[in-house]
């Protein structure tokens, strides 16, 4: 991987100002430009597969995230259990998806001062949900028994009554990863699915590593994409029927390998797992079972440092942010468990250009990892869902228990 010169240039006034900030790694702080190319990455097994769990401290009082001048960020909502996803509906109010105590809560800034005071159950009695998507006047959640269709009613604290509209069994047997994400295409007509595989490194059937497709309605289901270990946000780029998607790659091959990826999803198309990775690169043991897949294996659009574990996904087309931000979109990286030098725990931001990403991408917001030496990372919290508020500002859950909100005042 390599990191442009002035990224370089300001860790190292950063090192030489403070002992703090020398410790942080690249990819920790706010500026960092990152780009990580196939051709710069080691052989498998060149390092050690190892686990690394973060180890959780309190959350620092004053000033805990960091975000680049003329950006602040303050606490939308605190104790949010298990915040995973986000959601912001039609007239502002803010659903979020916590896979743990298996609910969906609104959250309501009423008095429009960037906090929300009301937070109440809309709907409860899921099985681990995290898919979220609205579509003419109801809600999509996705969790692990399906999709779920919600009436939405404006000012109601409370969802109507619920229908799960796929199919008994229409996501392939339990167990592994278990984000549903949920994107209805821009036209209505579509409901895409991200299910993630099993396990690690196996043959699976589908669907899962896929993407599903269904009708609005739940029915006429097809896989869209396959191939993809475990694909998690994903959003329509502004003005297309482009689908990206972000992805949690396999484990097992050392630090450095294998990176997971933002990519533009073709129909039909063909990512790699559990036969290859990153185009026609072979994975151990599986490549010579299915030659002809790793032969038309995709070379995904932008790779993040591996293990960095991308979850959420919006493109900031609706912020008031500055342009550059408004071309691209913001990815929320949770942050590794399984390598020595540990990464994520950011907010990162992908620029595009003429509608397709540079290849890059860079840290947008930091601080849910302390300052610290070698060894597991020291963390507070850790992003997972992101949305774009009505006010243009950008939400950023934290499934430690908390919503933040990062606004542009200029300079």
């Amino acid at each position: 991987m390599t990191f442009r010169r002035a990224a370089l240039f300001g860790l190292a006034l950063a090192a030489a100002a403070t002992p703090a900030l020398a410790q942080r790694p690249p990819g920790q702080s706010v500026g960092d430009s990152i780009h990580v190319r196939v051709q710069d990455l080691p052989k498998p097994y060149e390092t050690p597969a190892v686990a690394v769990q973060a180890e959780s401290v309190k959350r620092p009082a004053r000033d805990p995230l960091r975000v680049p001048e003329g950006f602040t960020v303050t606490l939308f909502r605190d104790n949010v259990d298990h915040a995973r996803n986000l959601l912001t509906l039609p007239n502002g109010d803010v659903l979020v998806a916590q896979q743990r105590p298996g609910s969906v809560t609104l959250l309501r800034d009423a008095d429009g001062d960037g906090k929300a005071e009301l937070a109440a159950a809309w709907a409860t009695g899921f099985d681990r949900p995290y898919g979220l998507a609205y579509h003419d006047g109801a809600v999509y959640v996705g969790d692990l028994a399906g999709v779920w269709r919600l009436p939405w009613t404006e000012g109601a604290a409370k969802a109507g009554e619920r229908r799960r509209i796929t199919a008994d069994g229409a996501f392939g047997k339990r167990g592994g990863h278990n984000t549903r994400t949920v994107a209805v295409s821009p036209d209505g007509r579509t409901l895409y699915v991200g299910i993630g595989s099993d396990g690690n490194i196996d043959e699976e059937p589908e669907p899962r590593a896929t993407i599903q497709a269904f009708s609005i309605d739940g029915g006429n289901q097809r896989t869209f994409a396959s191939g993809l270990r475990n694909a998690v946000g994903m959003a329509f780029r502004p003005g297309s029927s482009e689908l990206y998607t972000v992805v949690n790659e396999r484990d097992g091959l050392g630090d450095q390998l294998v990176p997971d990826y933002l990519t533009r999803v073709q129909e039909g198309g063909f990512y790699g797992w559990p036969y290859s990775y990153l185009g026609s690169n072979p994975q151990p043991d599986f490549a010579e079972k299915r030659p002809d897949l790793v032969k038309r294996a995709i070379v995904p659009d932008v790779l993040f440092q591996a293990h960095s574990a991308p979850l959420g996904l919006v493109f900031g087309d609706r912020t008031i942010f500055p342009e550059k931000y408004r071309a691209g979109a913001f990815v929320a990286l949770h942050g590794s468990w399984n390598r020595s030098d540990p990464v994520g725990y950011t907010v990162a931001f992908v620029p595009f250009r003429d509608g397709k990403p540079t290849g890059g991408y860079e840290i947008f917001a930091a601080g849910f990892r302390m300052p610290g030496g070698s060894g597991p990372a020291r963390v507070w919290g850790r992003p997972s869902g992101l949305s774009v508020a009505r006010d243009g500002s950008l939400l950023i859950a934290d499934d430690y228990g908390a919503v933040w909100r990062v606004v542009h005042r200029g300079g």
